[in-house]
């Protein structure tokens, strides 16, 4: 995505500095997207609370270069979009949530459209559907229209071919919900799709988090009508059925080696496109703890590990070019309870931006 070479002397030049670590091997178009979670305000649940980083404060390694901020505050939005466009993020996606039949109080999104840094960084939503909702198909319409309405056919919005791109969080979540209001999941996405084309959209693109195993990558997907495949995050080493599945990993190596076995099933197997995941880490001590195995919360990163585990993505990113389009996806921006976070910390500073520059480069 960042560098170009044309003629003899400029592919030599580019081997030679290869061949002595002066830059990254840039052989393809990347596109980098994080997901931003949205828990940093006192309203982020509808009502007030006292203060939302006080399970965190208990973790003070964690804390933010730009303190316990307001994520509902356009200067907050502003220094992280200008940190994310200096170090080569191209599209933030936000966790977006639909909560007693209404969406759940947008704070860092309404603070991204007023940002005066949101032309450098495009954005898309993440529809965490954790819960049962919708639970109807009234609600399913509302919801949909609200995305129309509120977010797809702004100028910011990121779009693949043309179309807007939604994430969805959960599998499991949308085939219960489509069971619920009455309709299979392609049904729903074409009802969707239809919304978006009569308010002049040309569709949407649909893009599901789905493990490495042969009913959700080879059967639910293609049936559902999704348009592209890709993960939030994963836990453990998964190929193609569930007596391949690794533990739960205990360190970031092997959190690493799990995400690698996941990639390579998938790009093997799969017929649509694999938007690439990658994490910083897991350590969710400040929400309670990894309750199965507790150990689990042992799988944090430093620099150098999420260096090496970039280095890793960008190997499929570029093994795999039209099937990736070049996209991988970072897990997450400031997931500060569940330990995946890049943003600039008061411990590391930029070094984790530093890394992603270092391995995909910069656009901008």
């Amino acid at each position: 995505m960042r560098t170009f070479w044309t003629g003899a002397v400029s592919r030599t030049l580019m081997l030679i500095l290869l061949a002595v670590g002066g830059i990254p091997a840039l052989a393809h178009d990347y596109k980098i997207g994080v997901y931003y979670y949205p828990g940093w305000s006192p309203y982020t649940k509808g009502v007030q609370e006292p203060d939302p980083w006080l399970a965190i404060k208990r973790y003070p390694e964690r804390e933010p270069l730009l303190g316990w901020y307001h994520d509902g505050r356009r200067e907050t939005l502003d220094r992280q979009l200008g940190w994310m466009a200096e170090f080569g993020i191209d599209f933030v996606t936000f966790d977006w949530y639909w909560e007693n039949a209404r969406p759940a109080p947008e704070t860092a999104v309404r603070a991204y459209l007023q940002s005066r840094e949101r032309e450098r960084v495009r954005y898309a939503l993440l529809w965490a559907n954790h819960n049962k909702e919708p639970r109807t198909l009234s609600e399913w319409d509302a919801l949909v229209d609200y995305w129309i309405m509120r977010h797809l056919g702004n100028p910011e919005y990121m779009r693949i071919d043309g179309k807007p791109v939604l994430f969805v969080f959960s599998a499991d979540g949308i085939r219960d919900q489509a069971k619920i209001i009455g309709l299979n999941v392609a049904e729903m996405l074409d009802r969707a799709r239809g919304k978006a084309t009569a308010a002049g959209l040309p569709g949407i693109y649909f893009v599901l988090s789905v493990p490495a195993t042969d009913y959700w990558v080879l059967d639910f997907v293609p049936k559902s009508g999704f348009d592209a495949l890709s993960g939030y995050n994963y836990h453990f080493g998964l190929s193609g059925t569930s007596d391949q599945r690794t533990a739960d990993s205990h360190s970031f190596e092997e959190l690493d080696s799990g995400y690698r076995m996941q990639w390579k099933w998938i790009l093997e197997n799969s017929k649509l496109p694999y938007f690439v995941p990658m994490t910083s880490g897991w350590d969710m001590r400040p929400w309670g703890g990894s309750k199965n195995d507790p150990r689990h919360d042992e799988s944090m990163s430093t620099p150098d590990s999420f260096e090496r585990h970039l280095i890793n993505a960008r190997a499929m990113l570029n093994a795999y070019p039209k099937k990736t389009q070049g996209i991988g996806m970072v897990c997450c921006w400031n997931e500060y309870g569940e330990g995946s976070y890049i943003e600039p910390t008061k411990r590391y500073g930029l070094e984790y931006l530093q890394r992603l520059k270092k391995i995909f480069g910069v656009s901008k």
